[in-house]
């Protein structure tokens, strides 16, 4: 992919550092922005059961006549999912068209009642999130059953999106999990760089994933001012700069859109200095410490 740093992740397999995030791109929406962003020169797209777009990712992938094994393709597992993986991934794959993903992830690490009052968010009685006793299931098995994934040549590589060290740890010292996941996908931008937990993974061989790298909804980190001076400087949008600051400290990012000239303009990366880096580095603390703002209140504490 010209222009296009890779990542050698831990099964070989090489992963655009720049990939099209699909978050809230639905009812038409997912088709469109996978078909612009193909167009522009995107090779990676991201997607998950519960984005609800994996028949229009799918189609726009299979129309655009790109080769597949120039492709790298994610699709994710939902919690309400957790106990069903090979059922699950089954349907996603037949949503998306496609005969193999290049990474399936566990969306978040905490399973919900599968059965329960809603698809995607159940409740109970009192009104607090009907989870699976961790007891009876957790991530751990989970993980176990994504594992068996990979001997159907279905899915290329695993990894985990919300996982903080801790679980990780967990994972690994699993003397029955013997995959190291490919991917950690967690919220990253200049508001929650989490270095700390970036450089945990690193260290294990586990590839890191941004999303909501402008800051989630409303792109809060498009009007930061040091964002906004780095951006005049080397005359482009303050999204480049954010998106070429995680490029920069090797991690992989996913911005989002659905308009097909900040799809295409969100590629002209730019070659940051350390010093530019740095100075990003440092924004969360000139605004106080860390602010995450992907938070969902489950009834368990997901993050440290």
């Amino acid at each position: 992919m010209p222009g296009i740093p890779t990542i050698k992740l831990n099964t070989g397999a090489l992963i655009p550092q720049v990939g099209l995030g699909t978050w809230q791109s639905a009812d038409g929406d997912g088709y469109t922005s996978t078909v612009e962003a193909l167009k522009a020169g995107y090779t990676h797209i991201d997607s998950a059961m519960f984005y609800r777009n994996e028949a229009e990712v799918g189609k726009a992938i299979r129309e655009s006549g790109i080769p597949r094994d120039k492709l790298f393709v994610t699709t994710k597992i939902w919690p309400t999912d957790l106990q069903y993986v090979e059922e699950t991934f089954n349907k996603s794959i037949e949503l998306l068209g496609l005969d193999y993903v290049d990474l399936y992830l566990m969306h978040w690490p905490v399973a919900m009642n599968h059965n329960g009052n809603d698809r995607w968010y159940p409740t109970k009685p009192d009104g607090s999130t009907d989870i699976v006793d961790p007891e009876e299931w957790s991530y751990l098995d989970t993980y176990k059953e994504m594992q068996k994934l990979l001997k159907t040549g279905k899915v290329k590589a695993i990894g985990i999106s919300n996982f903080n060290q801790e679980r990780i740890e967990k994972l690994l010292a699993d003397p029955e999990i013997t995959v190291v996941p490919a991917v950690e996908q967690i919220e990253l931008h200049p508001l929650l760089p989490q270095q700390e937990l970036v450089d945990y993974c690193h260290s294990k061989g586990i590839a890191v994933e941004a999303y909501s790298p402008l800051g989630s909804t409303g792109a809060p980190i498009l009007n930061n001012e040091t964002i906004v001076k780095i951006a005049k400087k080397r005359d482009v949008s303050p999204a480049v700069i954010a998106i070429s600051w995680a490029v920069w400290r090797k991690t992989i990012v996913l911005p989002k859109s659905t308009h097909a000239e900040r799809i295409k303009a969100n590629l002209q990366l730019v070659e940051l200095t350390d010093e530019e880096g740095k100075e990003i580095d440092n924004i969360h603390k000139l605004l106080g410490g860390p602010k995450r703002l992907v938070d969902p209140q489950w009834g368990i504490k997901l993050f440290d």
